[in-house]
């Protein structure tokens, strides 16, 4: 095992461990030096790491270190605004004798994906609608082996193995118990929604089989998931006949899911079902993106802005009343 998890670090403790480089960049800071900026990551977390007062002949060494490589650390864990950061001494390359077991480094998401893949598959394989059925699952049957390890993203919420497969099937559950409070919602087209409205994720970003993402790919660049889906589901559609108000409504909720310009939609979306997409993919984002926001910080102390959540520096709860289930903790009744 390894002696110093990201989520266990403690303040003022000596750090000589291998993790794996999220961000990695060269800076320059308000006193015109330059330092180290890197991210560094495990499977349990993330943690900031600073290499300060870096020399011009330690750049070249420092340039060469990459997203996804695995470094050996040297250093002290100091605390900057409630979260904890590595003050980093000595960095360099894993090599070959490090033998590194790569289980180790690999944040993934916190259930079996297999298991994500046959519960979302198991839910399209009961629609009513067989053309949304015949189409989901096709989908899902095509992309079953990148489902399993794709990131929903390269960096922020999801940005994980199998992260893709969380974030579907976290909405399609919260999508479901939606539909029972609102049951005039239409249950197969808000379930082929959400499993459709990200899928080409796994086309826009670049990924390893570990989930680990460099960046974009170039059609990513220019077109993004949000267009690059609605081809997709237009050319599939087109192929399988499907009736076209049935599959104009998919395209719709693709295109409209981001629901402002800025954020990549041209449209808002023009029916319930579509409405309820964009907050299902919304609040399951941002839940996400206040976990790994907190998972380094203390309890009663905030941690540093998060800029996908408007900047705002969210807390760390110091109340034990909650048991982490989402519901209070219930006492056990004492024994007659």
């Amino acid at each position: 095992m390894k002696p110093h998890y990201a989520s266990e670090l403690k303040t003022n403790e000596e750090v000589l461990d291998f993790y794996m480089a999220k961000t990695a960049s060269i800076r320059v800071g308000s006193n015109g030096k330059q330092y180290f900026d890197i991210t560094l990551g495990d499977r349990t977390g993330e943690v900031s790491g600073k290499k300060w007062d870096v020399q011009p002949t330690d750049v070249s060494k420092l340039e060469q270190i990459r997203e996804g490589d695995i470094v050996r650390v040297k250093g002290t864990v100091t605390e900057w605004q409630g979260a904890k950061q590595i003050r980093i001494m000595r960095i360099r390359k894993a090599v070959p004798s490090d033998a590194i077991d790569i289980a180790e480094y690999v944040k993934a998401a916190p259930e079996n994906s297999a298991e994500m893949y046959e519960y979302i598959y198991g839910v399209a394989d009961e629609m009513n609608d067989m053309d949304l059925r015949k189409l989901c699952t096709r989908v899902l049957s095509d992309n079953r082996e990148r489902l399993l390890y794709y990131p929903a993203a390269s960096r922020n919420h999801h940005a994980m193995y199998g992260g893709l497969l969380y974030h579907t099937k976290c909405m399609l559950m919260n999508g479901l118990g939606v539909c029972r409070v609102y049951p005039y919602l239409n249950r197969d087209l808000l379930a082929a929604g959400v499993i459709l409205h990200d899928i080409m994720k796994m086309e826009e970003i670049l990924s390893n089989e570990y989930g680990v993402s460099p960046g974009y790919s170039m059609e990513g660049q220019f077109l993004g998931h949000l267009v690059m889906g609605v081809k997709y589901v237009d050319r599939l559609t087109e192929e399988m006949q499907f009736p076209r108000e049935k599959a104009l409504m998919l395209e719709q909720m693709i295109l409209s899911h981001h629901y402002e310009p800025e954020f990549g939609s041209p449209v808002r979306p023009l029916f319930p079902e579509g409405e309820v997409l964009h907050y299902l993919d919304i609040l399951d984002a941002r839940l996400m993106d206040m976990q790994n926001a907190l998972a380094t910080v203390e309890p009663g102390h905030f941690s540093e802005r998060i800029w996908t959540l408007d900047n705002r520096r969210v807390y760390q709860r110091t109340s034990p009343a909650l048991d982490g289930t989402g519901r209070p903790e219930e006492k056990e009744e004492d024994e007659e």
